[in-house]
């Protein structure tokens, strides 16, 4: 016997996380329940060789709407996050990092945003607020100029703020490829040729509490590079080119999401 399709998913990705789940994870359960959403939350232990996996297996054991997708091989945060898609049920989905830079409450907000629209939005945070460092916060100051100056409408000037939130239907025409941390940009991209209305909640972001960040000085060039390739290359063309375009009406409920 199958089980009811729960109204939203959230997808978290965890590598090595042992430190930070535990005081993530239940308060995002918790936030959820006590608005009376019906809600699963998808942990994603992406390759850890710490205990990430059996503290997601003890959350599911406790009663928490918890459930492991286990990642043999970590192939980066976006693989992470398109494994755990591809087991999501909910009309709607999300993701967000398991840093707890944002309070549960605010996803909770963030969702209630989108839940009654035409299905044709991403609902997302806009960290206004943010206790980054001085050198990460000019770093993504500049990234978000560059992306505005390639895409002007793209509808946020905070291009990774998560969580990110959309109807399923949605998700299967953006068909996201990218496996490691060019996963937001993507979807920010497709969606905006798709015609997807963004609506953003204003959030004040903390410091991660627990764990480390895995962004490296990699990252940027990685951002930099496919960037350029998906505003002057061919492979957002050819996407663009077999998309199934939006309905008139609202969107329908997809069935299972299930990446290439």
């Amino acid at each position: 016997m199958s089980l009811p399709r729960p109204e939203f998913s959230l997808v978290v990705p965890c590598y090595n996380e042992q430190e930070s789940i535990p005081f993530t994870i239940p308060p995002l359960c918790t936030a959820f329940e006590k608005a009376g959403i019906t809600f699963e939350l998808i942990g994603v232990d992406n390759g850890s060789r710490d205990r990430t996996g059996e503290i997601l297996d003890g959350f599911a054991a406790k009663g928490l709407p918890v459930r492991k997708v286990r990642v043999d091989v970590n192939e980066g945060y976006g693989w992470g996050i398109l494994c755990g898609l591809r087991e999501a049920r909910g009309e709607w989905v999300g993701m967000i990092p398991c840093d707890g830079q944002v309070d549960p409450e605010d996803v909770v907000k963030l969702f209630e945003s989108v839940r009654y629209s035409d299905g044709k939005v991403i609902g997302k945070v806009r960290r206004r607020f943010r206790l980054d460092g001085f050198l990460r916060k000019v770093v993504s100051v500049g990234y978000n100029v560059l992306v505005f100056a390639l895409w002007p409408g793209l509808g946020s000037i905070d291009v990774n703020g998560s969580p990110k939130i959309l109807h399923r239907d949605v998700l299967q025409r953006l068909d996201l490829q990218s496996k490691r941390w060019f996963l937001d940009p993507e979807l920010m991209i497709k969606a905006h040729y798709l015609g997807v209305r963004v609506i953003e909640v204003n959030v004040f972001a903390r410091m991660r509490g627990h764990g480390l960040s895995h962004v490296r000085a990699t990252t940027c060039w990685e951002f930099f590079s496919t960037l350029m390739r998906y505003r002057f290359g061919s492979e957002i063309g050819r996407w663009r080119g077999s998309v199934k375009p939006l309905p008139d009406g609202p969107v329908s409920v997809a069935p299972e999401y299930v990446p290439r």
